[in-house]
């Protein structure tokens, strides 16, 4: 199939290259039919205003504002910013996941940060409320993601994530940046122009948890909110330990298991380091195959709130959602309900 699709979109493309110089009498230049064929794709290739891709992100490129977002797990060693240094999409800017939180909360690792704190973040970074940002990471579909539901959660709708990061851009061969990141905006955003608008109606809390599960439990699981957990299945089960020492591992009460690794897949096999975002039906196929109702509202969960974000955004693209609204994260996930000694823990 992935040949077969290779094949029809190489035809497509033949057949815009015969028509633009059959029409232009063979006046047309190769730098215009390239550019013609690069817009022609780049539209072909923007599934939804959500999720982008490298062409039409390559051809948009001064329309959009762009954050790089990459995140890794501390055990990885992985610096950030120093691979954003080495080389990065031309333009963009580093949002540090770790540095634009809620500082105050220092035993939950990413809770959201203050509307105001936030407003301040992103006049630094240059960004408006009226801004189209574009988000990317280095894992392909992952705290990119994050990013995008913060932002959905300061109000700020105009906000896509780029399939497949940053390992896409490069294999689509497109140009990069390499140096430190750009000094703090000064100047004409010294006063705070950027205003996060809360939508509280996709932020999830403990109390609001707690008290769903109890609706779960009283109803065997038919009332209330499905709780879908993001960590992989061993941390689930209790059968393998959490990455901070010393915190439970397990899952609430009626919670269902969809690790965020099955929303995901590599579609060339040539570069196996490109994950992009499964299709609609294939997302839809997984949800369903893992026991959720897309008709059911959700709370999405994990270790910190980093990949439940990305089974949020996953739920965006599947069809058969009743209504988007009805879709919350947990901001501080599985670290702020199993640090609570009152929090009821299932191993199975």
């Amino acid at each position: 199939m992935l040949a077969l699709a290779r094949i029809q979109r190489q035809l497509s493309v033949n057949r815009l290259s015969s028509t633009l110089i059959t029409t232009r009498n063979n006046t047309t230049s190769s730098s215009k039919i390239h550019a013609a064929l690069h817009t022609s794709a780049a539209k072909m290739s923007n599934p939804s205003s959500i999720l982008v891709s490298s062409p039409w992100l390559h051809h948009n490129l001064r329309k959009v504002k762009v954050l790089d977002c990459s995140w890794y797990l501390p055990f990885m060693s992985r610096n950030c910013k120093d691979e954003f240094s080495d080389a990065h999409i031309p333009g963009s800017h580093f949002f540090d996941i770790d540095e634009i939180k809620d500082m105050s909360k220092s035993d939950l690792p990413h809770m959201l940060p203050p509307p105001e704190f936030f407003g301040s973040s992103m006049d630094k970074l240059g960004i408006s409320n009226d801004d189209h940002v574009v988000v990317y990471d280095t894992s392909g579909v992952g705290p990119a993601c994050r990013v995008f539901w913060t932002f959905r959660a300061m109000g700020h709708n105009k906000v896509s994530v780029l399939n497949g990061g940053f390992p896409d851009w490069v294999a689509h061969k497109y140009e990069t940046e390499s140096g430190a990141m750009p000094s703090p905006i000064t100047g004409i955003h010294d006063e705070r122009k950027y205003t996060g608008h809360p939508a509280a109606n996709l932020v999830c809390h403990y109390t609001d948890v707690v008290g769903n599960i109890e609706k779960l439990k009283a109803s065997c699981g038919t009332e209330g909110k499905q709780i879908i957990d993001a960590r992989p299945n061993g941390r689930f089960t209790g059968k393998e330990p959490e990455f901070r020492q010393g915190l439970s591992s397990g899952h609430m009460p009626h919670a269902i298991n969809v690790p965020f690794t099955t929303v995901t897949e590599a579609p060339d096999p040539a570069n196996p380091q490109v994950q992009k975002l499964k299709s609609p039906e294939s997302l839809a196929k997984v949800f369903k195959g893992a026991g959720v109702d897309l008709s059911r509202p959700i709370i999405f969960t994990c270790g910190s709130g980093v990949t439940a974000s990305v089974l949020y955004f996953a739920m965006l693209n599947a069809p058969g959602v009743s209504n988007n609204s009805n879709l919350t994260v947990y901001d501080g996930s599985w670290t702020e309900y199993a640090l609570n000694p009152h929090s009821e823990i299932v191993k199975d």
